[in-house]
């Protein structure tokens, strides 16, 4: 060994002198090994020897707290001679406080292997499942204890020691996430903190989730939000002569439309019709038309007029002088009158459940605000729609007025909007003194209440046809003969559902003033594929003297429903009920004073009713809101 590295070594053991001084009585031989009566000045070795052997026992003592086994080299330089005599040199964690060194035999010249032995994985399963067996043992206990509580003691000291422990348990649990909400220690220390944190946390868990099971419990019964149905498509089988699509409409004080479709475009239009069934003591001719769409053309689509009728009188009737009979009742001529309102009722499993609804209770005439088949250019469906609804529609009259659905125009080919709409649903707009099929008005219950029937895809601004025509229609109704208002139209004026937000702005801008001053009392609208029910409004602002705002666009469309509503809205204050389910509205108009609005959700067997609320017309002079009834919620 050359010279520096006796140097480096001597320096070494200097230092592990001065950490760790030896003994007195002890010296480093040239070997390696220590022996006795040796002068204490330490002498110059070879470094490959001395310094190799120290350093092997010295840093093991400072980095680990058992010896560790060294690699088969290191070994090798630091093998005894075979002597029974000789001592190994070890710090001693009972002699690292006194500073002094400690020795044990030098028994074998191999390393001890149980200092290097881990804990087994099976004593570790043992421990931990004895663990859980002492837990198991103590939480039987603790039930024990309390079902021996709950039988011994009465029900209100249980209720009372129930409060008293949920209180110990939660108060500190809340004291320290109050703590870590403001970034401050809860104990002090951050062991303590953590162990807190889990505590607590766990319990927030247990706590939560108690009180979901119990929500779900309490309202097991609740609605379940239905996905969008399947199409429910209607064949025709009869013979191309029968009628079919059948539906009737409301013409003048004593008439009815009768419309139809046959295969046969030569069929007649013709109906026949008397008050006792098989006994026609009168009949109509009217007309009949088709249209083309592409490769398609329709049957021949007829329209005739019957009467005049007497009010609330039931005829039975026959449509071109073939197929089955069919029977109407006309609305009364007085109140009371009931009127069914929908909307977006489309042709799904969900529109035939509100059908089957409607058609469970008794009722004077249906209101549809817009999106009828959602045939949306493919032309056969609105026939599968027609047979759909013909048992309900040839039975009671259907006044109906366009969606965005029904306009049915491409940009390149430019066909005609509404062209299928305005064949099939033709409505008294000439009656009323309109031009087009897309508004109109009409009187109910002996021209005590007014319906007028907008068309928000029909030109409305200020100097549009349909803005004079409303206007003068306005202004042709009294009041005091017509104590009910109410207007129709698709797209609603006040929304706070995600789903087509501002899309009636315009049209409001542009009709608002004229529905306030004529003091319409209830506007209905669809679109939307929720049901919604706002305060009386004028202009964005509770007004006792304004509408009643009404958004029904849950009839069963194939595109499910809008389900988000928006909390902080601007009108969300103004909305008193909303919820995302398919149903429909009734009307009951009592007397000249009061009416009753109810709102039947579909559910999976009967109608329920969600919404109910008394309101006053505004032409009695109250102008106020009656006791509201039923269930409200702000959420879906």
């Amino acid at each position: 060994m050359c010279v520096k590295g006796a140097c480096v070594a001597e320096g070494l053991l200097g230092a592990l002198k001065r950490l760790a001084p030896l003994p007195p009585s002890f010296s480093i031989s040239s070997g390696g090994h220590a022996q006795k009566e040796q002068p204490p000045t330490l002498k110059r070795v070879r470094c490959s020897n001395v310094s190799l052997n120290l350093l092997i026992h010295f840093l093991p003592a400072h980095r680990h707290r058992r010896h560790t086994q060294t690699p088969h080299r290191l070994r090798q330089l630091r093998q005894p001679p075979s002597s029974a005599a000789h001592v190994r040199w070890r710090w001693s964690r009972s002699s690292r406080q006194a500073g002094r060194w400690a020795t044990e035999p030098a028994a074998s010249s191999s390393p001890r292997r149980d200092d290097t032995r881990k804990p087994h994985i099976i004593t570790f399963l043992i421990r931990t499942l004895l663990l859980m067996c002492k837990i198991a043992c103590v939480a039987a206990a603790l039930i024990r204890v309390l079902y021996l509580a709950a039988v011994a003691a009465p029900a209100k000291s249980l209720l009372a020691a129930a409060t008293v422990a949920f209180s110990l348990v939660n108060a500190p649990c809340l004291r320290y996430m109050n703590q870590a909400a403001l970034g401050r220690s809860f104990t002090g220390t951050f062991c303590g903190d953590l162990l807190a944190g889990a505590m607590a946390h766990s319990w927030r868990l247990l706590v939560q989730g108690l009180t979901s099971f119990m929500f779900l419990c309490a309202r097991a019964d609740e609605y379940v939000r239905p996905p969008p149905s399947q199409l429910v498509l209607m064949a025709h089988d009869k013979p191309a002569s029968h009628p079919q699509q059948v539906h009737i409409s409301v013409v003048g004080a004593k008439n009815m439309r009768i419309s139809w479709v046959t295969d046969d475009r030569s069929a007649p239009s013709v109906v026949e019709y008397g008050r006792s069934p098989g006994k026609y003591t009168a009949s109509a001719t009217g007309d009949h038309t088709t249209y083309h769409y592409f490769f398609y053309k329709s049957g021949a689509i007829h329209h005739v007029t019957i009467g005049p009728l007497e009010p609330g009188t039931t005829y039975y009737y026959r449509c071109g002088k073939a197929g089955g009979e069919f029977s109407l009742r006309t609305p009364p001529a007085t109140l009371p009158i009931e009127l069914v309102v929908i909307g977006d009722l489309g042709q799904t499993g969900w529109t035939a459940s509100t059908l089957s609804h409607i058609g469970g209770g008794d009722y004077d005439m249906l209101l549809l605000p817009g999106d009828l088949s959602y045939a949306d250019t493919q032309q056969p469906l609105w026939d599968s729609f027609g047979r759909l609804v013909q048992p309900l529609a040839s039975a009671r009259p259907w006044m109906v007025t366009e969606g965005n659905h029904e306009i049915e125009a491409l940009p390149v080919v430019e066909f005609e909007p509404f062209a299928a709409y305005n064949a099939r649903w033709r409505m008294p707009h000439e009656e009323s003194g309109s031009r087009s099929n897309l508004y109109y008005s009409l009187d109910a219950a002996g021209g005590a209440a007014h319906v007028v029937m907008l068309g928000s895809y029909a030109a409305f601004g200020e100097g549009s046809e349909q803005h004079r025509w409303l206007e003068a229609d306005l202004a042709r109704v009294d009041r005091r003969r017509t104590p009910w208002l109410l207007v129709l139209l698709h797209a609603p004026w006040y929304n706070t559902n995600q789903a087509h937000q501002g899309e009636g702005e315009r049209m409001r801008l542009a009709m608002e003033r004229m529905l306030y001053e004529a003091r319409v009392d209830v506007v209905f609208a669809g679109h939307v594929h929720a049901y919604e029910r706002f305060t009386r409004i004028y202009d964005n602002e509770a007004d006792s003297r304004g509408p009643m705002y009404i958004t029904i666009g849950d009839g069963g469309n194939r595109e499910g429903l809008a389900l988000r509503f928006i909390k902080d809205h601007k009108s969300a204050h103004l909305s008193v009920f909303r919820e995302a389910s398919f149903g429909h509205g009734r009307l009951r108009i009592v007397n000249e004073t009061s009416a009753v609005w109810t709102w039947h959700r579909n559910d999976d067997e009967y109608a329920t009713v969600r919404d109910e609320v008394w309101l006053e017309s505004l032409a009695a002079g109250k102008q106020s809101l009656a006791t509201t009834t039923g269930r409200h919620t702000d959420e879906l």
